[in-house]
């Protein structure tokens, strides 16, 4: 009997990992090829010698999440998680402290009030949010914030950039209430793929969030090849027959694939039904971990600055919601400046961008110079997907399909979609299942037609 040819996948961050363990479980052959020497991406952490946990991606996941996994013993309870917005010199918490503004809370109850029965359909991303939030809250938080998050004026960016972010305030009023109540940071604007509601709130995997790739990378080992960049992935006839790794054509079923989806289309070669994909662009950040001395140094966790006089758009202090990261009476907070490759940002050397960092955090936090321990910083050019309007045709075709019979993009990048990590979790595992569920099916029909 002739062996069934392996599905190939191409990474192993969470997408990659949860279509791998979800492939063994149905006795399905894979190999899962990543690029470097460890599983698990930018969701790995690690702790340097002075005890602070460094941890770039995800700091948290959802209570179900875990025990969806298996993990949920070995989880931390995070029991408060508050964002504000630093405007005119003052921090607003959201979304209560906002009601203070009354020119924000009139603008968003006349929006609120000219939406119902009105069927306009937003063309930019700029006439959604006015839509949705008022012309004040827009103009002056929601459209800057935006604009500094993707690198691209409003007007130019897609009404999709509005899916990422929770659809009903009166929801969001009604979460966070009750995570005062239950003492619990209670998930809002998480997930998508499931419901969110008070029984599904924020836990912290002990060691960060790489235990879940470690967990769902159990009994895998034969299948993972760490150190092997998938050079091109060959196409005859609209389907993946094989792909090449280190020089070695390697005969495949099917593709499965976690690359950003412009680096994907650049990969496929023998057609050019992914070419249109190829201009996606994806907003590179750079993110600034400084270790200070003190705690609770922040009005909020997460501190939003949509104010174009600060370099960044968001400070983070990670250890208001789970001091456990630093030692006793220290803190960490991460800085986010939004950049495009190989310019000042991304160029600039630790110390300076340090300083920089240092300079404007000086208006919150007078003394944070004498406060700093040390820094470090993590470049990457894949943070966020911009939905630029001029490729939403090509954009919306790609979320239907690769085009490709066998091949499937999946993951934050693979699908250049704004997912959390909940929501690549599940979505990973319907879409394979459909994956499958295809395969099979076409595999059928090309039976019949022998016959």
């Amino acid at each position: 009997m002739e062996r069934k040819k392996p599905i190939v996948i191409i990474g192993a961050g969470i997408a990659g990992l949860t279509a791998a363990n979800y492939l063994r479980k149905q006795n399905e052959p894979f190999i899962l090829f990543e690029a470097s020497d460890k599983i698990a991406g930018l969701a790995a952490s690690f702790k340097d010698a002075e005890g602070f946990s460094n941890d770039f991606g995800a700091h948290f996941i959802t209570n179900r999440l875990a025990k969806a996994i298996g993990v949920e013993s070995e989880c931390r309870l995070v029991k408060h998680y508050e964002e504000a917005i630093w405007l005119q010199g003052k921090s607003y918490g959201y979304p209560f402290g906002l009601l203070r503004r009354h020119r924000m809370l009139l603008s968003f109850l006349k929006a609120k009030f000219k939406s119902f029965g009105s069927r306009k359909v937003a063309g930019t991303a700029k006439e959604w949010f006015r839509d949705q939030y008022g012309i004040s809250f827009s103009d002056e938080v929601a459209l800057p914030l935006i604009e500094a998050w993707s690198g691209a004026p409003a007007e130019c960016l897609s009404p999709a950039v509005g899916a990422s972010l929770p659809s009903n305030i009166f929801k969001v009023f009604y979460l966070k209430a009750a995570s005062l109540i239950t003492g619990r940071a209670v998930a809002c604007g998480y997930n998508r793929e499931m419901p969110e509601k008070p029984s599904v709130w924020h836990v912290y995997p002990e060691g960060g969030v790489s235990l879940l790739c470690n967990k769902l990378a159990e009994g895998l080992d034969d299948a993972i090849k760490l150190q092997s960049p998938v050079q091109e992935i060959i196409v005859e006839n609209n389907k993946v027959i094989a792909v090449r790794v280190r020089g070695e054509i390697i005969e495949v079923s099917a593709a499965i694939s976690t690359a950003p989806a412009n680096i994907l289309a650049k990969i496929v070669t023998g057609t050019e039904a992914l070419w249109d994909f190829s201009q996606f662009r994806f907003r590179a950040m750079v993110f600034i971990n400084l270790r200070l001395e003190g705690t609770n140094l922040l009005p909020g966790t997460v501190l939003w600055f949509p104010e174009n006089r600060f370099p960044f758009f968001r400070v983070t202090e990670v250890t208001r919601s789970m001091p456990w990261l630093a030692p006793k009476g220290k803190s960490i907070i991460t800085v986010d400046i939004g950049c495009q490759k190989d310019d000042e940002y991304w160029t600039m050397n630790e110390k300076a961008i340090t300083g920089l960092c240092l300079k404007h955090i000086k208006t919150i936090i007078p003394d944070i110079e004498k406060r700093l321990v040390g820094s470090s910083i993590l470049k990457t050019p894949f943070a966020y997907p911009v939905f630029l309007k001029k490729y939403e045709k090509e954009r919306l075709d790609f979320e239907r399909s690769t085009n490709i019979d066998n091949l499937l993009s999946i993951g934050r990048n693979g699908e250049f979609a704004h997912r959390f990590m909940e929501d690549v979790y599940w979505r990973t595992r319907k879409k394979i299942q459909d994956f499958l569920s295809n395969q099979s099916s076409n595999k059928d029909i090309r039976s019949l037609g022998k016959v």
